[in-house]
């Protein structure tokens, strides 16, 4: 899911967060926000809906189904 990858990335530039960050505001490691960026994993449902959630988007966008 590499456009979700990029989505996420961009996402928390936008907002100037650092992983850190982020991961703190959703209630994840660090580790977790790092492996979703990179492509290497995805996030369980509930992870997804606290991203979209936080980023004020849709799943849908998260995961490059609608722009």
């Amino acid at each position: 899911m590499k456009i979700f990858a990029e989505r996420l990335k961009e996402l928390r530039n936008e907002e100037n967060l650092t992983i850190e960050e982020l991961a703190k505001q959703i209630g994840v490691s660090k580790m977790a926000i790092s492996l979703w960026e990179r492509d290497k994993r995805v996030p369980s449902i509930e992870n997804l809906v606290a991203l979209a959630k936080f980023f004020k988007v849709s799943a849908d966008y998260l995961c490059g189904l609608e722009d």
